[in-house]
This record gives C-alpha cells, sequence and structure tokens, in this order.
C-alpha cells in the first residue's frame, strides 16, 4: 500500500519539506523574540533600574494574553488557510519588536511584550497544522520535531550573535534587528508558503483514497481523556523550564554563577545545541518504534515524559554543583531534554484528535502548557528578591522548580494513553504502514 506521501509525488514532497523549512526559521525567529529578553536583562534592569520582581513581571507580561490568542488561533486555522494567518502574526511580531530601538520605559516594555506575546500566542499550533497537512500521522514526529527545533535555533544557537549586538550596539538594537527579521520571513512565506491537502482530500493520483475525517468529538471528552491531561502536565513542565531559560537563565549565570555578560551567549547555546541533536534524533526514534509496532503510550509518552523527568533532576542538581563544568553540564541537560515532549505531545493530540478539530486541539494545548511562562518569570524573581542575595534565591529557585518539573513528568508519562482514548472515544486504529 503507498502512503500518503507517495501519492502525493516528488514535487509534493519537495514542497511539503520546503514549507517545514520555512517553518522552521518561523519558530526560529518565533523563539529569539522571547529570549532577547532574558539575554538583555542585566543591562535593562540597570537601564531602567528595575528589582528583579518587576523584571520577571516583563517576562510574564510576554505569557498576559498568549494562551487566549492560541486557543483562538487554533480554532481560527479549522476555517481559513494557514498561510495568510501564519504572515498576519510574522507582521505583529515585528511591529511590537521595533518601538525597542528607541528609549523606552517600564510601561513602553511591558506593552510591547503583551503585543508580541498576542502575536506569537498561536505560532506553534499553527505551524504544526501547516505541517500535518503535509504529512500522515505515521511520519508526523520527523517533520514536527525540525519545526520545534527552530526554538533552540532561536533561544540559544544565535544567541551569541544576539549578545554580541547587545554587547558592541546596545539592546535596542537587538530588539530592532529582530523586527527587521520578522518582516523578512512574512515576505518569504507569501512568496513561497503553500498548503497542504493530507488528510482532507484526495491526493492527485493517489491509488488509495485519504481517510475520511473522523465525526466531531466533543471538546470536553477531548480536552479531558487521559492523554490530553498527560501532555498538558508533561508539557507545562517543560515550559516552566524553557521560559525560565528565556526570561532568568542569562540573570543566574551572571549574577549567581560569575560569569560574565559574553561567555553568557556561549553557555546558553549549549542547550540549543543539544536540543538540536536530541529533538529529532529522539523523536525519529519514536516514530521508528511506532512503525515498528510499540504502542504510542510508550513510543511517544512514556519517552516524551522520561525527558522532562531527566529535565527536573538536572535543574535540583544545577545550583548545588560546585564545579563549573559540572553545572554548565546540568544547565545543558536541564535545559535541553525537556522539549523532546513537545514534538512527541503534539503527535499525541493528533492522535487522538479528528482531523477537523486538530488546529483547535493543539491550540488549546499550547494555550495551557504556555500558562507556565505566565507563572514561571514572576515567581522566579520574587523568589530571588526574597533571598538573602540573588545568588541565594536563583539557587533556591531552581532547585524548586526542577522538584516541580521531575513530579509532573512521572504523572504526565503516566497519564498519556492514547491507545485507550481512541477507544474511548470511538476512533478506528489508525491504519498500519505499508
Amino acid at each position: 500500500m503507498k502512503d500518503i506521501q507517495d501519492c502525493i509525488g516528488d514535487a509534493g514532497r519537495r514542497r511539503g519539506w520546503a514549507v517545514v523549512a520555512l517553518l522552521f526559521v518561523f519558530m526560529l525567529i518565533n523563539w529569539a523574540d522571547k529570549a532577547v529578553i532574558g539575554l538583555s536583562a542585566v543591562p535593562i534592569i540597570r537601564e531602567l533600574h528595575l528589582t528583579h520582581t518587576q523584571f520577571g513581571l516583563v517576562g510574564s507580561a510576554f505569557f498576559l494574553l498568549f494562551p487566549i490568542s492560541g486557543v483562538i488561533g487554533g480554532f481560527l486555522v479549522n476555517r481559513m488557510r494557514s498561510k495568510p494567518v501564519l504572515a498576519a502574526m510574522a507582521v505583529i511580531w515585528a511591529l511590537a519588536q521595533l518601538p525597542m530601538a528607541g528609549m523606552v520605559g517600564l510601561q513602553t516594555l511591558l506593552a510591547s511584550r503583551i503585543v508580541l506575546g498576542l502575536g506569537e500566542g498561536p505560532a506553534l499550533p499553527i505551524a504544526l497544522h501547516a505541517v500535518y497537512k503535509w504529512f500522515d500521522d505515521k511520519r508526523r514526529a520527523w517533520p514536527t520535531s525540525i519545526v520545534i527545533t527552530g526554538a533552540p535555533f532561536g533561544a540559544g544557537v544565535i544567541a551569541p550573535l544576539i549578545v554580541l549586538i547587545i554587547v558592541h550596539y546596545s539592546w535596542h538594537t537587538a530588539f530592532a534587528a529582530l523586527g527587521v527579521a520578522g518582516l523578512a520571513w512574512a515576505v518569504a512565506w507569501l512568496a513561497i508558503g503553500r498548503e497542504g491537502t493530507a488528510g482532507q482530500a484526495p491526493a492527485p493520483g493517489a491509488t488509495q483514497p485519504v481517510p475520511a475525517a473522523a465525526e466531531s468529538i466533543a471538546y470536553r471528552r477531548l480536552i479531558f481523556s487521559r492523554t490530553a491531561l498527560g501532555v498538558f502536565l508533561a508539557g507545562f513542565a517543560a515550559y516552566w523550564v524553557l521560559t525560565l531559560n528565556v526570561i532568568w537563565l542569562a540573570g543566574y549565570l551572571i549574577q549567581a554563577a560569575g560569569f560574565k555578560q559574553a561567555q553568557v551567549g556561549w553557555i546558553v547555546a549549549l542547550p540549543a545545541l543539544a536540543q538540536i541533536l536530541l529533538g529529532p534524533a529522539i523523536s525519529l526514534a519514536s516514530q521508528k518504534l511506532t512503525l515498528l509496532g510499540l504502542p504510542n503510550r510508550l513510543a511517544r509518552g512514556g519517552l516524551g515524559g522520561l525527558c522532562v523527568v531527566i529535565s527536573g533532576g538536572a535543574m535540583v542538581l544545577m545550583p548545588l554543583l560546585k564545579s563549573a563544568a559540572a553545572e554548565i553540564a546540568m544547565v545543558t541537560l536541564a535545559f535541553s531534554i525537556c522539549g523532546i515532549i513537545f514534538p512527541l505531545g503534539a503527535t499525541l493530540i493528533g492522535e487522538i484528535t479528528p482531523t477537523p478539530q486538530r488546529g483547535a486541539m493543539l491550540g488549546i494545548m499550547n494555550s495551557v502548557q504556555t500558562v507556565a511562562g505566565l507563572l514561571a518569570p514572576i515567581i522566579m524573581g520574587r523568589l530571588v528578591d526574597l533571598g538573602a542575595n540573588p545568588a541565594a534565591g536563583f539557587r533556591s529557585g531552581f532547585v524548586m522548580a526542577g522538584v516541580f518539573v521531575l513530579v509532573c513528568g512521572l504523572l504526565g508519562a503516566w497519564l498519556m494513553h492514547p491507545e485507550s482514548d481512541r477507544r474511548r472515544l470511538g476512533l478506528a486504529e489508525a491504519a498500519q504502514p505499508a
């Protein structure tokens, strides 16, 4: 039996992978927009005379409307093409960043981050929804992981470049550069991006029709399925980690670990590099296990949950180690491996959700998980201010965060059971690969 990729032919495959490449850059810019605030933390705090709690509020402000817009965006792409929505989002990001090129106060900084969060809220679910129009369920883990790998590129790999701009020019220039990048991506996407048809209509020249979409299922049943709850919980913990990364890791490395601003850019890049290697590799291994017949409760849920547990344990150890090399190693592990749950969790949500409802469920998933972004920065900032000194506050804050992440990872791994949920929801078993 030919799969959907055989049906659409070489031209269709090339177009699908072109879309994946563009959406990889889309997520890179998305996370660079998030990371620039953390990389600029020390100069912003000094220039605007902020407390750590106030700066934590700035970090949390980004997520004020982020979950709401994520849900709205998910429902929106159930009813319209994803191409114009993605282009509009990139333009909003650019317009939110550009005012930071000039002198600003706390109020302008807060407003900019709120608008940026509004525009970026639906980024991941809409990007994945666009990808899933080109790849069937059995072969989504690999392209999904590539798109999501754009996040560590944006949050870490280009961090040395952002820090270079901050050190040699200013943090204002770094924000402006990212605004220009958003506008450039929107132009490229409008010229090259296309909509796929996998799971929606028969592909041209197909010898087998694409399966018809399942009947609609009440969102309440989908949201409260054990698989969805497990994905939400493990993803919430992972997003807590990633938010601490982009908002507070640079500050921790400077104020608690004793590194200099120029060194921080390279250290922050290490978790990103590790995630770039681990993300696609583990996602591809998960996809191979699925194709070999291992239940997705283990191939996707168990594997993803284990990665979150490892991240939490590494975060607990990170501030307790005396060796700089060992501490950097734990930083690398803690802030990299947890991200595996995002592609695996998204494929699990796609597995238990009828195609017409997939965009909305991915939006709900993203919004629930990203509530962590609203809470983590302000809580960590408060803990730092309550400590005997910033170094002590950072250390206790990261230990507590690590314990929380570890527990959530264990519970999430136990909950995720797509085979059981498909039976309960009355969905047919996914077709076995040829």
